[in-house]
């Protein structure tokens, strides 16, 4: 059976790795000029209460040390604990199955406040030319259900990896209220990414409502990845602080959309809640 099942299990990888090149070749005018100024395109969508959000993006970092870098549970708490409300994160049963990354509702707020979401984490398919990783939690925060983020990435060449970051998650109604008085208030003027049309003098009018907030949060965790493989060279001592030195940075070019906190204070929040992912591994 479990020959059985590797013979099946080859194609199948194989076949996703084609569908995410073919995938590349198909956007390559819209990752080849774009207002990111690099390889970069979102999108975004809402249906019946589900909301989603994807990130293609190539960045110039062979496969071989993506993929090795992004397989673990444990890799994925130094990712995620760069977003400026996750408190910790912590992995169970030897970093395999399960993944919990503890979300308060303001940066601000202390870790006995925030909200716990576990996931069920899973390595799909890790070749010589193609990662996908998995996590799935049937209650995310703040009212959120069916909460799901999705990595793939796949060689473009010996120096180029092509990523696939999709997000997404359905509303309920308390959540659904909740998104409402958050868009008619304080988040009224915010925006994505994606351009939705045109001012009378040509201005792009980027997407605002529920498929604005997607976005940013999209964003958000592709700038984490792009931040964590930026560091893998700095010596460990220094890598957490580089990396959250680089995600603010990365959050800094989109201020429009992005920009929450100046970066004293982004680090002395942050420094506090890596110690405790640190110490927890420890």
């Amino acid at each position: 059976m479990a020959l059985t099942l590797l013979a099946v299990a080859i194609p199948v990888q194989a076949q996703d790795a084609q569908a995410l090149r073919a995938r590349h070749a198909a956007l390559r005018a819209e990752l080849a000029e774009n207002p990111f100024g690099r390889p970069l395109y979102v999108e975004s969508s809402e249906s019946s209460g589900e909301h989603k959000g994807a990130i293609y993006a190539v960045i110039d970092q062979p496969f071989k040390r993506v993929g090795a870098a992004l397989r673990g549970a444990a890799q994925w708490c130094d990712v995620l604990i760069l977003q400026a409300n996750v408190k910790n994160c912590e992995t169970s049963n030897g970093g395999s199955d399960t993944l919990s990354i503890f979300v308060a509702r303001k940066p601000t707020d202390s870790p006995d406040r925030a909200y716990r979401v576990d996931f069920n984490y899973g390595v799909p398919a890790a070749g010589d030319d193609y990662l996908q990783v998995a996590l799935n939690a049937p209650e995310g925060p703040l009212g959120t259900t069916d909460y799901r983020i999705r990595l793939e990435a796949a060689s473009l060449d010996e120096r180029r990896t092509f990523l696939h970051l999709a997000y997404s998650y359905t509303l309920r109604s308390a959540a659904r209220m909740g998104m409402n008085l958050y868009l008619g208030t304080s988040g009224r003027d915010k925006v994505g990414f994606s351009v939705v049309g045109r001012t009378p003098d040509g201005r792009p009018v980027q997407v605002g409502g529920v498929r604005g907030v997607v976005e940013r949060n999209t964003m958000r965790y592709y700038l984490a990845v792009e931040a964590y493989l930026g560091t893998l060279d700095a010596p460990v001592a220094e890598r957490m602080e580089k990396r959250l030195r680089a995600f603010h940075a990365g959050l800094e070019r989109y201020p429009q959309q992005l920009h929450e906190l100046e970066l004293a204070e982004y680090l002395e929040i942050k420094r506090r809640d890596a110690s405790r992912v640190l110490q927890a591994r420890q």
